[in-house]
């Protein structure tokens, strides 16, 4: 029996080597080799993504005939994404160029930041607010945080429900100067300095631009700052 499936093992073995042998002689392109392009490729694109990272690859059409290529170049198509569902490409980069496409399923499990009851627009974030939950990244809407400081001290646009995903585009920075607000003016250059005060004519965040009307009845511009500085530049 031992001696049968030794047989058996060598002949596969060859069969194997065989059929490796045809393609390189017939002159056409091994499935294996593109598929390893592509696996290298998401390899190394999505080392830096955060998570965990796995992905699967869709087999090459065996349909499709190929010539030989001594370098395989992997890409990623004009509106494709390292994201869920997409498509990467292969291309010959030799003589007798080729391109080739195949399905990839990415999935990337995290942390991301869920509200922990319902939450009214308005009013800034705290960390008893928020929580965090392990997910899959890519089923999830873009924008996603994924770290609750990036939320705490925002403001949401909109009433939040409990459990729900949290945005970046469901929340805006606090407003550091408002409309009808006395504010500091501050300005400084080479070898002076000088301040001054003022009225707000419109709400600014921090590092948006702010008008502002001065004693004299002038109105300048600049960088609206916390605790309600704006720093003017001449």
């Amino acid at each position: 029996m031992r001696t049968l499936l030794r047989y058996v093992t060598l002949c596969t073995v060859a069969a194997l080597c065989a059929g490796a042998t045809v393609a390189q002689a017939n002159g056409t392109q091994e499935a294996a080799a593109i598929h390893r392009a592509v696996d290298g490729f998401l390899r190394a694109q999505t080392a830096g993504l955060p998570g965990k990272v796995n992905f699967t690859i869709g087999a090459v059409d065996p349909r499709v005939v190929l010539p030989a290529c001594p370098v395989l170049e992997a890409f990623l198509p004009v509106g494709a994404r390292l994201w869920g569902s997409t498509t990467i490409g292969v291309r010959c980069a030799g003589a007798g160029a080729w391109n080739i496409y195949l399905t990839a399923d990415i999935k990337i499990v995290g942390d991301y930041v869920v509200t922990v009851r319902a939450l009214p627009p308005g009013q800034p974030l705290v960390l008893a607010d928020l929580s965090v939950q392990a997910g899959d990244l890519t089923q999830l809407p873009a924008g996603v945080l994924t770290d609750m400081q990036q939320a705490v001290g925002k403001i949401p646009t909109a009433a939040l429900a409990p459990g729900q995903p949290v945005r970046q585009d469901l929340l805006r920075a606090p407003l550091v100067v408002q409309q009808g607000q006395t504010v500091k003016l501050q300005s400084a250059g080479n070898g002076f300095r000088v301040s001054a005060e003022g009225k707000a004519l419109n709400n600014a965040q921090d590092g948006q631009v702010a008008q502002v009307r001065t004693a004299s009845g002038q109105t300048v511009s600049g960088i609206a700052h916390a605790g309600g500085s704006v720093d003017i530049n001449f």
